[in-house]
């Protein structure tokens, strides 16, 4: 329920989003509105016990006060008492000062523990919703740019709540209850305080519209940054074998250096803020000054009520010059707000409700299958599969050839339902059941994927190949290991399966990646298994031999190997040519090299270079 309530609230707007992370801390919220009021009630106090003190204690006006506060003083024992006693006032201040503090404490603990808990929910939420997005959104976006709004525009967001969310209401509460007390002193002195405040109100709101589009351009500068490292770091070993580093770091550098120029502009955008903030505000006081000197004069001010008069201007002030930085703060928290929105209003996969768990034996049927991927602007490509129609059966193999862009690996994401097939393009069935209609976590638990390009966690091997199921126990994982021909490679290791292998696994090589990944799809035993491409790193030896460990292992599976290696392809049951998305013939090793055509063609070059070599 938590999810969801965080997930559906982009659609009320940033704000939403924000209180639906924080909707079981409304306690907390009211209990720092509470520290709140506390820290400036208690604050206000001080002015006042001062006024009257000079004024009525010192001085030898009447005590002109609130009843409550004539009933203190007479509890007291009089204004005389206090004459004699000229540190019970000072032991007030220090009262008053004291449960300000306190106050203030609470009020700032509190919100940090609604910010915390705001942004531990809002990063769990984010991690779960990004699982559930499908493959084309993550295809379109950089990870550099999504972990930035993961973890930066996340912690802009908790900032504004833990450093500025109480603050805000601190500033209201300041200034209304300073112009109250302003005007219950003297109405004339209020209105000459108030005369510059249009202006500074004005400038606020100005500098809050022109920042906020700065913030977001600095937040996208910071994401195309973030992105620009990942790839570089991730792709340490091609740069490094080309001899890019140099222009890498050109590259790097012109990211850092339009961050860098985004974040000059709004400084001097803050600059000019606080300078001009600070002219008008010495504007204000000067006002203040100079009409309190002018009353105080002609006797329509007390001393005291002047000083009370100065220091509440002076507060009232603060909250106003405070307001500019809260506001930038809060253009940057919107900005970031909006960008957390962006991935939560990306649509996730979701099942309807009347979809399929069957038990999975593996007939696979394409059925006229026609397919384009979707651009940017929701029309689509030209189409990269045409009425593409063949059959497995459960213990079958099918191996597919074709050039690059033949729309081989697509085959394999629509069998997979990384993409759907629009209702005019044709249905795909597994066991006479079309797959739309089928749990997609539980049609891919039954689908092993083996890809030409692995991914390896940073963990151990024997972590990286237990992925594939849980539970799963050390004999059957090194079974898998030694069909996958790596097992006797792992044991010479010095630590064997308790190997650490590097990001992405950089410490092994190609081959080796591909065969832990082999190992750790047939330890997941799934029934229907897919080979995109995944023995190209090993070589023509080890390859054979793995084909051979498969078909006596894997016998009641429906098997997949793409492949542009004859060798690897020959022994299928079936092998469907594929020319430019369309089936340019289909059918055993003998019956396609009895006929012309590109199987043919490629078989006769590879022979013909298998036999030079030898």
């Amino acid at each position: 329920m938590e999810k969801l309530r965080i997930e559906r609230a982009w659609k009320g707007g940033r704000f939403a989003l924000v209180a639906a992370a924080a909707e079981d801390r409304y306690f907390r919220f009211f209990l720092c509105c509470l520290a709140t009021l506390g820290t400036v009630a208690f604050s206000f106090f001080s002015p006042q016990i001062i006024r009257y003190t000079i004024d009525s204690v010192i001085g030898k006006a009447p005590l002109d006060a609130p009843d409550f506060v004539q009933n203190l003083v007479e509890m007291l024992g009089g204004l005389p008492i206090l004459r004699n006693n000229i540190w019970i006032p000072a032991l007030l201040v220090l009262v008053a000062a004291l449960l300000s503090g306190l106050c203030n404490a609470g009020r700032r603990y509190t919100g940090f523990e609604i910010g915390e808990t705001i942004a531990w929910k809002m990063r769990n939420v984010l991690y779960a919703h990004i699982q559930k997005l499908t493959f084309d959104w993550h295809v379109s976006c950089q990870t550099g740019d999504i972990i930035q709004r993961c973890t930066t525009d996340v912690d802009n967001i908790r900032n504004f709540i833990q450093n500025n969310l109480s603050e805000l209401m601190r500033v209201f509460c300041v200034f209304v209850i300073a112009l109250v007390m302003m005007f219950s002193m003297d109405i004339f002195m209020s209105l000459a305080a108030l005369l510059m405040i249009p202006f500074i109100f004005l400038f606020s709101f100005l500098y809050f519209r022109k920042v906020s589009g700065e913030f977001a351009k600095a937040d996208a500068a910071e994401g195309a940054m973030q992105a620009a490292a990942q790839e570089n770091y991730t792709g340490v070993r091609v740069v490094r074998a080309f001899g890019r580093e140099a222009y890498e770091m050109k590259r790097f550098s012109e990211k850092t250096l339009h961050f860098a120029d985004t974040w000059t502009r709004i400084g001097g955008m803050l600059g000019l803020f606080w300078s001009a903030g600070d002219f008008m505000s010495g504007l204000q006081l000067a006002i203040v000054v100079a009409a309190g000197i002018f009353r105080s004069v002609r006797g329509d001010l007390t001393p005291g009520t002047f000083l009370a008069f100065y220091t509440y201007c002076n507060w009232m002030i603060w909250p106003v010059r405070q307001l500019g930085r809260i506001l930038s703060d809060l253009s940057r928290t919107l900005v970031a707000a909006g960008r957390v929105r962006d991935i939560l209003a990306a649509e996730p996969e979701i099942d309807p409700p009347d979809t399929l768990t069957p038990e999975i034996k593996g007939e696979i049927c394409f059925d006229k299958v026609s397919f384009s991927y979707r651009k940017d602007d929701n029309s689509f490509q030209t189409p990269v599969l045409r009425d593409i129609s063949f059959t497995i059966k459960p213990g079958e193999t099918l191996a597919i050839l074709g050039a690059t862009g033949s729309g081989k690996s697509s085959l394999v994401h629509l069998l997979s339902r990384f993409y759907d097939l629009r209702d005019d393009e044709g249905r795909i069935t597994i066991d006479g059941i079309d797959i739309r209609r089928i749990e997609r976590s539980h049609l891919r638990r039954h689908i092993g994927l083996c890809l030409q390009e692995p991914f390896l966690f940073s963990k151990t091997i024997r972590e990286n190949i237990s992925v594939a199921r849980q539970g799963l126990e050390m004999a059957e994982l090194r079974s898998a290991a030694a069909v996958a021909m790596v097992d006797e490679t792992i044991t010479n290791f010095t630590d064997g399966y308790e190997t650490v292998i590097g990001e992405r696994g950089v410490t092994l090589s190609g081959g080796q990646k591909q065969r832990v990944a082999i190992a750790r799809m047939l330890a997941g035993s799934a029934p229907v298994m897919i080979f995109d491409d995944s023995l190209s790193a090993v070589d023509t030896e080890t390859d054979a031999k793995i084909r051979s460990a498969l078909r006596s292992r894997v016998t009641d599976a429906a098997v997949i190997i793409i492949s542009h290696r004859i060798s690897s392809l020959m022994q299928a049951d079936k092998i469907l040519v594929l020319k430019d998305g369309t089936m340019e013939d289909i059918g055993s090793h003998e019956e396609l090299i009895s006929r012309e055509g590109s199987y043919r063609r490629i078989f006769e070059i590879q022979s013909g270079v298998s036999g030079e070599e030898e």
